[in-house]
């Protein structure tokens, strides 16, 4: 029996409710940027290795366990939430399959081997850190939104660490920081592959965006086609009912 902390709840993650997700209003609670970004990142089916940075409580390699038997490794800084996503892979029996790291990214972690992963993905902070009267009262959700403990360079320069030559690297971001992920992408031989933005809705701006790109890889990138959110009923599109819910 996996106990639950403070305001933590149990959610299902899967619409078949074959998989369940600790989660924390206060701490971390996964989002639609992280479904779609599971849903978007290229990975190995049957082996090889797929790394998650900014992990937060395991929601990315959760869901990656649904479509693939690769080993899964996630990292995270913030030790109240590595240990939601530890719990999480014992609720869900899956501690043959994914393993975490409390740790920091800018850092070299021994347990990794470096150039070795097929793919890395991250969901990382979104935003320059802004002076400390803007933070957030929240610790938790200042860290994981702002960049406080890891810069967008960092994150591209961890990806290039543990990514081998010819494996792809994918991340959710948003679109103002599109030609700074590219310029990073590229500084550190991570080569932009797809790109696709998201929309809230038809006539609104784009509010998220998702990237890939192969480390070594030859410039030829693909837009692809907008992908919506809502109706403009405010009912989800068939394109996110299929995501979300499988």
């Amino acid at each position: 029996m996996v106990e639950l902390y403070d305001d933590e709840r149990m959610d299902y993650l899967s619409a078949d409710e074959t998989m369940k997700i600790i989660q924390s209003p206060t701490a971390f609670a996964f989002s639609i940027d992280a479904v779609l970004l599971a849903h978007f990142s290229s990975i190995p089916k049957k082996r090889g290795k797929i790394l998650d940075l900014c992990t937060g409580n395991g929601v990315i390699p959760l869901l990656l366990s649904k479509k693939s038997h690769a080993k899964i490794v996630g990292v995270e800084i913030q030790e109240r939430i590595f240990q939601m996503a530890e719990r999480n892979i014992t609720l869900n029996g899956l501690h043959h399959q994914l393993q975490m790291i409390h740790g920091d990214l800018k850092e070299m972690q021994p347990i990794l081997e470096q150039s070795s992963f097929d793919t890395v993905t991250c969901n990382p902070p979104y935003f320059k850190t802004p002076s400390v009267t803007e933070h957030n009262h929240n610790e938790y959700l200042t860290i994981a939104r702002h960049e406080v403990h890891c810069t967008l360079e960092d994150v591209v320069k961890a990806c290039k660490r543990y990514v081998k030559p010819g494996g792809k690297v994918a991340m959710v971001h948003r679109p103002g920081r599109f030609v700074d992920i590219v310029e990073q992408f590229r500084k550190y031989r991570i080569e932009p592959k797809r790109v696709q933005f998201i929309y809230p809705k038809q006539g609104k701006e784009a509010n998220m965006l998702l990237i890939e790109g192969i480390r070594d890889g030859k410039a030829d990138v693909k837009i692809l086609p907008p992908f919506y959110i809502y109706e403009q009923d405010g009912s989800y599109t068939k394109q996110a009912e299929e995501v979300i819910y499988g």
